[in-house]
């Protein structure tokens, strides 16, 4: 089954685009085909974090009509992806992002596309080319005011939103809890990603954080993620904690909400 996931946030400084090459690197280790695209074409970063500077074809030629979009696809590691240009960014309509990936819908499994970071045509365009979004946030009050937001530009457009990825979560007090993240958004958190400094360090290897420190906590949230997206089981590495079995997280209560309404 073949979908186009849109990862969006209003607001820049939340680790979107890291979430998106995480969440791929997880996707594609199912042996699924797996393409990343960067639709921030005002401020592209997924070809930075993977190292592809500025390379010949890129979305925003695809956008002019310069180039077919097979010929901006890039392999990297165990999935494809298409960056955009940082420096050659004139005259492109976001608006025609759905109509140029529809030839790409029957060869990958799972699309992911990276949004930019701000309340526009970009964003309108990841939104509308999805098949359904999830909202990357942060457990505070500015961050969770402009997932809002998000969430009812995409409802307003019929677009499902899946749920919330909590990202550079510090479980400390002073964090909104996550029942008032969910009763405030009025969608469920799917993964709670912990901070790890490690995150920068694999930004400056050029390698997703799931690949980079694959038995981290945060690699086993992507992967229970990426397998309920896709219909497949994962057990994480953490299985137990030093005082015995542990109970279910929420994030995995509404993984498992999610599978069962999808797949079953």
């Amino acid at each position: 089954m073949s979908k186009t996931i849109g990862i969006v946030s209003l607001k820049g400084g939340v680790g979107k685009t890291s979430v998106v090459a995480s969440l791929g690197a997880a996707l594609a280790d199912f042996n699924k085909k797996i393409l990343l695209i960067d639709g921030n074409l005002s401020a592209p970063n997924l070809g930075l974090h993977l190292n592809m500077v500025e390379p010949p074809a890129t979305l925003h030629h695809v956008l002019r009509g310069s180039v077919n979009i097979k010929d901006a696809v890039y392999p990297f590691n165990n999935f494809d992806v298409i960056p955009s240009s940082i420096f050659n960014k004139n005259n492109v309509n976001p608006l025609k992002l759905k109509d140029k990936i529809k030839s790409l819908k029957r060869k990958y499994d799972v699309i992911l596309i990276d949004s930019s970071p701000a309340l526009n045509d970009e964003t309108l365009a990841v939104m509308l080319a999805s098949d359904e979004i999830f909202v990357v946030t942060t457990p505070d009050v500015p961050t969770l005011s402009a997932t809002i937001k998000a969430i009812r530009i995409a409802k307003k457009r019929g677009i499902p939103i899946s749920g919330l990825i909590l990202n550079k979560l510090h479980n400390k007090r002073f964090e909104l809890s996550f029942e008032d993240i969910e009763s405030t958004a009025g969608v469920p958190i799917m993964a709670a990603i912990p901070y790890d400094i490690a995150v920068l360090k694999s930004l400056a290897s050029f390698t997703p954080f799931t690949l980079y420190k694959p038995n981290s906590e945060g690699s086993d949230e992507y992967r229970k993620l990426a397998a309920v997206l896709i219909g497949e089981k994962y057990k994480p590495v953490r299985l137990k904690s030093l005082f015995g079995w542990t109970s279910p997280k929420r994030q995995d209560i509404n993984k498992v909400i999610f599978y069962e309404g999808i797949f079953k």
